[in-house]
């Protein structure tokens, strides 16, 4: 399966403050559509974002968003916990989201007119993909990719509580036979009757440290994942997606763009908030994909779906080579994860982190640097 490098990205930036145990342990550039714009920038894949922000958006983004003047940039509270009672209470979450402000979704007249693109990238976290608007990119994309955060999530009136809802349920249901690829976490995952669900189209799990699991109407392949220490978790769903469909354009089989987009999740845990890729790491990158598209040139051509699908020839080989590539990068990081805990704080929240000693009763907090709350 071959793209062409023109794609549309269609998903609101937003800001993420992290909190663990009420206190605030940082705050980022948040929302796909930054993390996927991060990883096309390093990987030269060409797309157009459309985004939505508030008049207090505080961030220089190489794709400028539409600004709502009526409304705020979409704003999130990861809360994380070390407290007994509260992993008891929630055993199966590694952290609990609120959407704390909402900016203005996105419609079908924010997208571009008269153009046609190759594939294009539905993927909302705070409620700004409308049903109209995904009919939109298919009627626009060749091919669909969907993230069903932007299908599934619904938030509580009072708190912003993120919960989810069965895919069946939603109001994008019907649209499945038309895109191509669905994208969930294993969280997510049993939201979605995946053995109905692939009937459709082909749905990508990620499962963390476990990689991710490709399933098509008359198979499945499980991809490994790539050594990683977890600070934060945000976004590195989004990164392996950018990862995922840049692997694509560029003309890898799936298995071999699972890896990639595997490649990315896993650099994107290891820090909080969004990654900085080193150049010579995105070189090597880009030296091995190039080589691996050589490799497999031609491979495909007797039988796209079936031989598309399975892992070709060398794959084991292609995962060792992006190991090799980024392991100087992580390496840093698996050392100190086996290094005692220092000062009560663990691995987890000990990267990237910026440390602001104010503490919260779940209200809205007043952000540094200028970057203003929803009061």
């Amino acid at each position: 399966m071959v793209l062409s490098r023109r794609g549309l990205v269609v998903g609101n930036y937003c800001h993420d403050v992290l909190i663990r145990d009420d206190v605030v342990v940082g705050e980022s550039l948040g929302g796909a559509a930054s993390f996927i714009s991060n990883v096309f920038n390093g990987l030269s894949i060409d797309s157009d974002y459309v985004s939505r922000v508030g008049s207090d958006f505080n961030y220089s983004v190489s794709a400028p968003p539409i600004v709502s003047s009526a409304s705020r940039t979409t704003l999130f509270h990861a809360h994380f916990s070390t407290r007994r009672s509260e992993v008891e209470r929630h055993p199966n979450a590694d952290r609990i989201l609120k959407r704390v402000c909402a900016c203005d979704p996105i419609s079908p007249d924010d997208l571009p007119e008269s153009v046609q693109f190759e594939f294009g990238m539905a993927v909302g976290v705070g409620g700004e993909i409308l049903p109209k608007t995904l009919e939109k990119m298919v009627e626009i994309c060749n091919v669909v990719f969907v993230d069903i955060q932007g299908l599934i999530r619904e938030f509580d009136e009072v708190d912003g509580t993120v919960r989810l809802i069965r895919l069946k349920d939603s109001r994008f249901y019907h649209l499945l036979p038309r895109i191509e690829f669905l994208k969930a976490s294993a969280e997510e995952e049993v939201y979605v009757d995946v053995e109905e669900v692939r009937k459709w189209c082909y749905v990508v799990v990620t499962n963390g440290k476990n990689g991710c699991r490709v399933y098509w109407r008359d198979g499945e392949v499980q991809i490994a994942a790539f050594p990683a220490v977890e600070v934060d978790p945000t976004g590195a769903g989004d990164s392996f997606l950018g990862g995922f469909v840049a692997g694509l354009v560029q003309g890898l089989a799936v298995p071999d763009a699972a890896l990639l987009g595997n490649l990315f999740g896993s650099l994107t845990v290891g820090r909080i908030g969004l990654p900085e890729f080193d150049s010579q790491l995105l070189k090597r990158v880009k030296d091995e994909v190039q080589k691996r598209k050589l490799q497999c040139f031609g491979c495909c051509e007797e039988n796209e779906e079936e031989v598309g699908f399975t892992k070709p020839d060398g794959h084991e080989q292609f995962h060792a080579s992006l190991s090799a590539a980024i392991l100087p990068h992580v390496q840093p990081l698996l050392e100190f994860q086996s290094k005692p805990l220092v000062q009560g704080i663990s691995p987890r929240f000990s990267g990237q982190q910026k440390l602001l000693l104010n503490t919260l009763d779940d209200e809205p907090v007043e952000f540094v640097e200028g970057k203003p709350s929803c009061k």
